[in-house]
């Protein structure tokens, strides 16, 4: 089968390669987007009661902003799904569903990929395949009973999936205090294992969390600007956008009925163990809640604007959290520690990774391979480079450079 030539391939369908796709196109570069199954697939793959923890106004992606009428709403994994089949359609993507990339090697001009589709010729690459690809599972899940359930957040999807008993949640990031907060209103018996989360309420002064965020310029914040590279991998402030959204942390879940433990420390037998660190973890939360606070302070006295008085954090007393159980108490256990970057083995590139997995890149392109781009990474350029408010703006940089290369 001859291959199929184009300038530009986009390798991925969700919102980083739709938006890639649109910038091309309006760059005037032919290009083609494979997916391996369906537009905005990955989103399908999150639990039944998920929802988005960034407000419907922040549908950002270049050339149609949010098309609905709860602008201050949040959308169901489903509604996130429609919008970019919207997106796609809109903008008559060249998208190609159910094309799987098995390889991709240097050719004489550019790059050749084996697909199960046939072969493809690009002369230049943009790979989008997500923030991240491996869920990531802490020292000593392993040793975990073999007859105790233990999954991740991307095999978890309702309540009444699970066997009966009591459930632990390890990781309070934004997925583990979503699922804890579900599973706990559903009557059933929850433990938090927490790490360290920042927090910050969901609504202040009149805006939502994440409008602050952007404000304040905190969105926009480079990884050079991180107290080390591996702050890349810190979980997202909490909040919730279940029931038009909500503050979510561990006090919250705590008064639900949900005990916090410490992080998770492995398994002895048939005994689950937790380090002693929790009021550790809280007192480091709390102070991300001041910094934010703070920005949130500067910005006011800058614009003239009235300060919203956010409190001080209620005191925390780890008095009642357990440093261990018993696993033959428990249904089930689920590991919402977050993701790794781990790209496929079908993109063989020496050198063209960090110690972390992200790749080596400025401005999206690849240090190691001219004519290789990436988009839709975390921290790609800035915090927000994999967010739907922000995957656009480097979507825009991406296509340029792409265009550039191509001459």
């Amino acid at each position: 089968m001859p291959a199929l030539r184009t300038d530009a391939l986009v390798i991925g369908g969700g919102q980083a390669g739709l938006a890639a796709g649109h910038e091309l196109a309006g760059l005037g570069v032919e290009h083609v987007i494979v997916e391996r199954d369906r537009v905005g697939s990955a989103w399908l793959g999150l639990w039944d009661g998920f929802y988005t923890n960034t407000p419907n106004w922040s549908l950002m992606l270049p050339g149609q902003a949010y098309d609905g009428d709860e602008p201050d709403g949040f959308l169901t994994r489903e509604g996130i799904v429609g919008y970019l089949e919207r997106y796609a359609q809109a903008a008559d993507s060249p998208v190609h569903e159910g094309v799987d990339v098995s390889s991709l090697r240097p050719a004489d001009e550019g790059f050749r990929l084996e697909t199960s589709d046939g072969p493809i010729d690009a002369r230049a690459v943009v790979v989008c395949t997500g923030a991240f690809q491996r869920a990531f599972r802490p020292r000593g899940a392993e040793a975990l009973p073999a007859g105790l359930l233990a999954i991740d957040t991307r095999d978890y999807r309702e309540p009444s999936s699970l066997p009966e008993g009591a459930v632990l949640v390890v990781g309070n990031g934004q997925s583990g205090c979503q699922i804890a907060e579900e599973l706990v209103d559903a009557g059933r018996d929850v433990v938090l294992s927490c790490g360290r989360a920042a927090w910050a309420p969901r609504s202040i002064g009149g805006h939502d969390l994440l409008w602050w965020m952007l404000e304040t310029g905190f969105m926009d914040q480079r990884v050079d600007a991180l107290p080390s590279p591996a702050a890349r991998l810190a979980a997202n402030v909490t909040a919730s956008g279940v029931a038009g959204g909500h503050d979510l942390h561990a006090r919250s879940l705590r008064a639900k009925g949900v005990t916090l433990v410490g992080r998770f420390a492995g398994c002895h037998g048939a005994t689950i163990r937790f380090d002693g660190d929790l009021a550790a973890s809280m007192a480091w939360a709390d102070e991300r809640y001041s910094d934010i606070r703070r920005m949130i302070e500067e910005l006011c006295a800058a614009r003239g604007i009235g300060d919203p008085g956010l409190p001080d954090p209620e005191p925390f007393d780890e008095e009642g959290s357990p440093d261990a159980l018993a696993s033959a108490s428990l249904g089930a256990v689920i590991f919402a520690g977050g993701f790794r970057s781990d790209y496929p083995g079908w993109l063989d590139l020496p050198g063209g990774f960090d110690e972390m997995g992200f790749p080596v890149q400025r401005d999206g392109a690849s240090s190691v391979a001219p004519g290789l781009f990436f988009a839709g990474v975390h921290f790609l350029r800035t915090r927000k480079s994999s967010l739907l408010c922000g995957v656009g703006e480097d979507a825009a940089i991406v296509a340029g450079g792409m265009a550039e290369h191509l001459g």
